[in-house]
C-alpha cells in the first residue's frame, strides 16, 4: 500500500460547514463519489448536505454529487476522473452522481481539454483526494465508537468494524468527518484491489444523449435570449470595404447589424484568428438570421494576389533544398553517407485540414455593464476567461465561466475568438445572445492543422545496419520535426533534424495529435521503405534499432523507453500473426511514442472488386494503468478510423486566399463502408501511472495503412490524402 502526502493544507483542501443533521463536503483540485444509495435516494436530492465550494456534496443521507472540473470533448474524463477517486473512497460507482463544474482556478487545476494529458497530471491528485476523504470517515467513526481506526475498514460507502458488529454509512459519518483536520498524508490502495479502476464503466451522459436531454452548447436556449451569427471576410488577407445592410435589418426578427472588432491588446495564443473585424447579425430566431445574412450586400479588397496551395508546395519545395535550423546533431551525417552502402531518399507531405467537430462553433453570453455570464463548449476556460476580460474591459473575477459537453474539438476548441466574439455581441447588444456559427462559418474561418513536408535520407552499412539518418522538414507556418528527441533519434550514430517554416496569412493551431499526426506516418512509411532497401523484415529492422539503444544510446535527450516501445511491437506481432502467409492479405506495421504513450498497429488490406477494403487492424497500446477500459477502447477505435479518414481523403485548399472547401459536400471525411471491418485493441498490463490516450492511436494508424497499401499496389504513398494526390 502506497503512503503519499496530501499535499494540501486543512484551508485549501478541506472547507466544511455545519447543518442541523449533518453532512461532508470536501473541496479539492479534483473530484469525488457517491455511497450506496437506493434508487429512490438517487432521484431525490437529501434534506440536509454541506456544499462547499461546488466540489462535492454528501448528504445526510449518504447521496454524493461530483462536480467535475475538466472540459469534456467526448475523450470520457467525466466519467473517468470521478473513477480514480471512487476507487479510492471505495464507493459503489452504481450510486455515483457527476455534474459539469464551470471554471474554478481557486480550486482546480489545469480545466484544460488538450494534450491527452487530464488523466496523467490529476492521477496522483485524485487517488490522494479519495483516500483522504476515506481516512476522515474511518476516523469519524474511530471517535464515534471508541474503536482504533486500524480495527475499522471502509467498502462500498459503508465503515464498518472488522466482526461486522458495528457499521454506519457514509452519509451518517460525515458529519463528524466534516469536523476532522486533514491528515499530512494518506495510504493508497494497492493498485491489485482496484475494483472500479480498469473495468468497463459507461460515459455518464449516454442516457442524456440518446434521449437528447440539454449538454451542448447549441441546447442553450434563456429567456429573451437572441441568436446571432457572423460574416467574415471570404479569402485570408481579405478585408471589407463597403457593407449595405439596410434589406438585412428591415427583415422580420433582425434586431440589428454591425461590425465588431475582436483584436487582443494583449494577444494570447488562444487568441489565433484570421479575422478579428466580423459582421454580425442578429436577431429573433436562427432561421431569420441565416435569411438575414444572405441579404447583406458586401464589398471586399482585392484578393488576386492572395495565396494559393499551388504557391505553398514551391514554397516548401524550395525550403527543402536550402539549410534549415539545426535542432539536433549527433557524429557526422555528411561523413557517414559519404561512406554509406546504400542511400534512401524520399519525400512526404501532407495538406492543411479542418477540425470539422460534428458541433459547429457557438456560445452563449450575457454582458451587463460589471459582469459577464459566459457559457458554452471550450477546451480552455481559463484562457478564455482571460481573453474576454482583456476585450470586455471587465475584470476577471466579474467574469464566469461554465461548460457545456463538446460535440468534438480536436484542437478547435482551444482556440476562443468564437466566445469572446459572442460576449462583444452581447455587449452591444445589452441582451443575452447565442452565437452560432455555421458549417461554412466554420470551416473556412481558419485555425487549421498546417501544411508539411518532410525530406528523409537513410544511410547503411554492408550489413544493412542504418549509420546516418536526415530529416529536414518545412511547414506552414512551421515544421512538425518537434520534439527532435523521438524514435529514431539516439540509435543512430550519425543522425541530424533540420526545420524550418514559411511565413502566412492563413492560421494554423493544434489539431489531433499536434505534429505527430503527419510525422509518424511520413517517419514510419520511410522506415519501412529502408528496411525494404536493407533486405529486413520491417518489424526485425525496428528491432535492431532499439538494441541498439539499449547498447549505445547516442545523446543525452531521448524521451522514449525502448523497452516499452519494442513491447507494444512485440505484442502486436504476437497478436496479428505476423510473418504467416496469408494469400491475397497485404499488411502494413507501425509503432509511435506521443503524448507519453506507446502504441504499434499492424493493417491488413484485401481487395474487393479491384478495390482495396481494410480487413482488419490489430492495435497494441501501452498507456500505464487502464482506467476505464471502456473509454479506452473507444478512443483509441476513434483515433484509428480519425487517422484512416484524413490520410486518405481529406485536405483544405486556397485559390487567392480562398477556401476552396467550405462544407461536407467538397471536405472529405471517412465514410462508414470504408472504416476497418474490425479493430482488435490490446492494452500492455501495466503499474505505471496512466498516460494519454485521445490521441496517441492516431499517428501510427497512416503510415501502417501506407505501407499496406504499398504491399498491394507495389506504389508508395508519400502525399496524403493518399487517394486524391499524385504520389511521386
Amino acid at each position: 500500500m502506497k503512503t503519499i502526502q496530501t499535499q494540501l493544507n486543512r484551508r485549501s483542501f478541506l472547507r466544511v460547514s455545519s447543518a442541523a443533521t449533518g453532512g461532508l463536503l470536501i473541496g479539492f483540485s479534483s473530484l469525488m463519489a457517491s455511497s450506496p444509495l437506493t434508487q429512490e435516494q438517487l432521484d431525490n436530492p437529501p434534506k440536509n448536505w454541506f456544499d462547499i465550494n461546488a466540489y462535492i456534496k454528501i448528504g445526510n443521507d449518504g447521496k454524493v454529487t461530483i462536480f467535475s472540473p475538466n472540459p469534456e470533448i467526448g475523450q470520457n474524463v467525466k466519467t473517468s476522473m470521478p473513477m480514480i477517486v471512487a476507487e479510492e473512497l471505495d464507493v459503489d460507482w452504481a450510486n455515483v452522481v457527476v455534474e459539469q463544474a464551470g471554471l474554478n482556478t481557486d480550486h482546480f487545476k489545469r480545466q484544460v481539454a488538450g494534450g491527452s494529458d487530464s488523466i496523467r497530471t490529476s492521477w496522483e491528485s485524485l487517488r490522494m483526494a479519495g483516500a483522504t476523504a476515506r481516512h476522515l470517515l474511518l476516523e469519524a467513526a474511530s471517535q464515534k465508537w471508541g474503536r482504533p481506526i486500524s480495527e475499522l475498514r471502509a467498502e462500498n460507502g459503508i465503515v464498518s468494524n472488522k466482526d461486522n458488529t458495528l457499521s454506519a454509512s457514509y452519509g451518517e459519518l460525515a458529519e463528524g468527518a466534516a469536523l476532522l483536520e486533514t491528515p499530512s498524508e494518506v495510504k493508497l490502495k494497492n493498485p491489485k484491489d482496484f475494483k472500479i479502476i480498469g473495468s468497463r464503466v459507461k460515459n455518464v451522459d449516454s442516457k442524456k444523449i440518446i434521449l437528447g436531454e440539454p449538454l451542448f452548447g447549441l441546447d442553450t436556449d434563456r429567456e429573451d435570449m437572441l441568436i446571432a451569427m457572423i460574416v467574415h471576410p471570404p479569402a485570408f488577407g481579405q478585408t471589407l470595404i463597403k457593407m449595405n445592410a439596410s434589406k438585412a435589418k428591415a427583415m422580420p426578427g433582425i434586431k440589428d447589424v454591425f461590425i465588431i472588432d475582436s483584436t487582443p491588446q494583449d494577444k494570447n495564443w488562444n487568441d489565433e484568428n484570421a479575422f478579428h473585424h466580423l459582421i454580425a447579425i442578429v436577431g429573433e430566431s436562427t432561421w431569420q438570421v441565416m435569411k438575414a445574412k444572405k441579404a447583406l450586400e458586401l464589398s471586399w479588397s482585392d484578393a488576386s494576389e492572395l495565396e494559393n496551395s499551388s504557391d505553398h508546395q514551391i514554397l516548401m519545395d524550395e525550403a527543402l533544398n536550402k539549410e534549415g535550423d539545426v535542432v539536433r546533431n549527433n557524429g557526422d551525417v555528411e561523413a557517414a553517407f559519404k561512406n554509406a552502402e546504400k542511400i534512401v531518399e524520399s519525400v512526404f507531405s501532407a495538406p492543411f485540414l479542418a477540425h470539422n467537430p460534428l458541433e459547429p462553433m457557438n456560445f452563449f453570453a450575457h454582458v451587463t455593464e460589471n459582469k459577464a455570464e459566459l457559457l458554452g463548449p471550450v477546451q480552455v476556460p481559463g484562457p478564455l476567461r482571460t481573453s474576454a476580460a482583456n476585450v470586455l474591459k471587465i475584470p476577471e473575477e466579474n467574469i464566469s465561466v461554465m461548460l457545456t459537453r463538446m460535440g468534438g474539438g480536436f484542437g478547435r476548441r482551444l482556440f476562443t475568438h468564437f466566445a469572446v466574439e459572442a460576449a462583444l455581441i452581447s455587449q452591444k447588444m445589452s441582451a443575452p445572445v447565442k452565437l452560432i456559427y455555421s458549417r461554412e462559418d466554420e470551416m473556412t474561418t481558419g485555425i487549421y492543422r498546417p501544411a508539411y513536408k518532410i525530406s528523409y535520407k537513410a544511410g547503411l552499412d554492408k550489413k544493412g545496419r542504418l549509420i546516418a539518418w536526415h530529416a529536414k522538414g518545412v511547414g506552414i507556418p512551421e515544421s512538425s520535426l518537434k520534439p527532435p528527441h523521438r524514435f529514431p533519434a539516439g540509435t543512430v550514430e550519425h543522425y541530424k533534424v533540420e526545420q524550418s517554416g514559411i511565413k502566412s496569412e492563413i492560421t494554423t493551431g493544434f489539431w489531433r495529435a499536434p505534429n505527430s499526426c503527419f510525422t509518424a506516418c511520413a517517419e514510419q512509411s520511410f522506415l519501412d521503405e529502408v528496411a525494404e532497401v536493407a533486405g529486413k523484415d520491417p518489424i526485425d529492422f525496428r528491432f535492431e534499432l532499439f538494441d541498439q539503444f539499449r547498447e549505445n544510446p547516442i545523446g543525452d535527450e531521448n524521451d522514449y523507453d525502448a523497452d516499452r516501445y519494442a513491447g507494444v511491437l512485440e505484442l502486436v506481432r504476437e497478436k496479428s500473426g505476423w510473418g504467416e502467409k496469408q494469400p491475397s492479405v497485404f499488411r502494413g506495421v507501425s509503432a509511435y511514442f506521443s503524448h507519453n504513450t506507446y502504441v504499434a498497429q499492424v493493417l491488413d488490406l484485401v481487395k474487393d472488386k479491384g478495390e482495396l477494403k481494410i480487413k482488419k487492424v490489430w492495435c497494441a497500446v501501452d498507456c500505464g494503468m487502464v482506467v476505464n477500459l471502456e473509454g479506452a477502447l473507444n478512443q483509441v477505435e476513434g483515433s484509428i478510423v480519425d487517422g484512416i479518414g484524413h490520410a486518405m481523403y481529406s485536405a483544405m485548399t486556397f485559390e487567392n486566399g480562398q477556401p476552396q472547401q467550405q462544407n461536407f459536400h467538397n471536405y472529405r471525411l471517412i465514410r462508414h463502408s470504408e472504416a476497418p471491418l474490425d479493430i482488435e485493441v490490446f492494452f500492455v498490463e501495466s503499474d505505471h501511472g496512466p498516460t494519454g490516450l485521445g490521441e496517441p492511436a492516431l499517428p501510427p494508424i497512416q503510415a501502417a495503412l501506407a505501407n499496406a497499401m504499398y504491399k498491394a499496389t507495389g506504389k508508395r504513398y508519400y502525399n496524403q490524402p493518399f487517394l486524391t494526390t499524385k504520389q511521386s
